[in-house]
């Protein structure tokens, strides 16, 4: 494969072009090392095949130098199967393809280069899968389709992992955080949230928020260094980039060679954006012979939606109970603060109830739902969109859309 190359960058260039010309997706590449030992260069990516019922495939391609002209060849799988597959399709290829300085013989088992054995492992609310080395070990954290596995050598891997933040320059964060500076809102989400300006270089906004988080919980700083950052494509209005560098968690263990995807998302009219990370991290002694399974690890793992979909479900009513219980709180403490304003504690607490109103009707947009009144009973409910449409339909005269002002408090937020 490759052929008219004259560089293993244009050859692997061309591979992936291919994948993409055939299958309708962009493959995500991941960062390109040596394979030990041969003058070759390697790199795992992922892509979906659009034409092909969306299936999410794992892969490896290599290229290399050989008699004056490029070789290249790749190994692909179901995402979900390739952590296990991986080494028995290096090895066969291996077997009949000798890359520049792979001896005749030579297989991927006996290469420095070659990914460790992987094992599936399935999350116990069966929101993620994942294929992991003997030895890893899952932290009990995990869960929602975020997986955090961690090696005996200091390897680890944060997967799908999210920074929830708040925007410093919105006028309403800027409100709460004035609350917290006066001793409000004291053992609540707020008080441990993570307020941040959106917009900052992505390597900083990851570096920031990763010392903001382990400090809310009780945890030393860390050393980290970020030495590139390179922008990666994805779907609007996601800003993502990779990130490589050092970082050194202070447990004795040493420096680890750090490989990132983080991606941030806008904020919302009130100011919380989503981040999300996917991280791994190996001893830089090792970075090398590490670097191929942690690749491997990556591209095996595959988020159960469905299931995170009904989770965020099931969690919504407790949580909007405790945002609004928040809100609340804060508008008792603003008005208390300004007793004699009476026209202005009534305008903080229109104000609150307002973003209440607000927060419920964005809760109802990520999830799907929507409110509706039942004319004959007099009652409001929050139903899925689907259902809601079929009730209107079916029943205009007694089912009506309801709008986001005209929500009851204790019902429908």
């Amino acid at each position: 494969m490759g052929q008219g190359q004259t560089t293993e960058a244009g050859a692997m260039g061309a591979v992936l072009r291919s994948l993409h010309n055939q299958y309708g997706d962009k493959p995500d590449v991941g960062r390109v090392f040596q394979v030990r030992g041969t003058n070759s260069v390697a790199a795992f990516f992922t892509l979906v095949k659009r034409n092909q019922g969306n299936m999410k495939v794992a892969g490896m391609i290599i290229a290399s130098q050989a008699s004056g002209h490029i070789e290249a060849a790749l190994v692909t799988d179901e995402a979900s199967r390739f952590g296990k597959t991986v080494n028995p399709m290096l090895k066969t290829l291996f077997q009949s393809w000798h890359p520049g300085g792979l001896p005749a013989g030579e297989t991927a088992s006996t290469s420095h280069s070659s990914a460790a054995a992987l094992h599936p492992y399935t999350l116990p609310d069966n929101s993620a899968t994942v294929s992991l080395p003997d030895g890893c070990k899952v932290s009990p954290q995990s869960g929602g389709g975020t997986i955090l596995a961690e090696g005996p050598n200091g390897e680890a891997a944060a997967l799908d992992y999210p920074y929830l933040a708040s925007n410093t320059n919105n006028p309403s964060v800027r409100q709460t955080m004035a609350v917290l500076q006066r001793g409000g809102l004291r053992n609540t989400a707020y008080a441990k949230a993570l307020y941040y300006p959106y917009g900052e270089d992505l390597g900083k906004t990851f570096s920031d928020l990763l010392q903001m988080q382990r400090r809310i919980g009780g945890l030393g700083p860390v050393m980290i260094q970020v030495t590139s950052e390179k922008a990666v494509q994805f779907p609007p209005p996601w800003r993502c980039a990779q990130l490589t560098g050092q970082i050194d968690p202070m447990d004795g263990k040493g420096k680890r060679e750090m490989n990132t995807v983080f991606c941030s998302s806008p904020p919302s009219r009130f100011g919380s954006y989503m981040n999300v990370a996917f991280h791994t991290a190996v001893p830089v002694s090792s970075a090398d012979r590490e670097r191929p399974t942690m690749g491997a690890i990556v591209a095996s793992f595959t988020p159960n939606e469905s299931v995170i979909r009904g989770q965020a479900n099931a969690m919504a009513a407790p949580a909007i109970a405790q945002i609004h219980e928040i809100g609340r709180q804060a508008a008792q403490q603003a008005a208390t603060a300004h007793a004699a304003e009476d026209a202005h504690n009534r305008s903080v607490q229109q104000h609150w109830n307002a973003q209440d109103k607000q927060n419920q009707a964005f809760s109802n947009y990520l999830l799907d739902q929507t409110v509706i009144l039942d004319t004959t009973k007099g009652t409001h409910s929050t139903e899925w969109n689907q259902t809601a449409d079929a009730m209107v339909k079916s029943d205009p005269q007694r089912y009506s859309y309801v709008n986001t002002p005209d929500f009851w408090e204790g019902v429908d937020y």
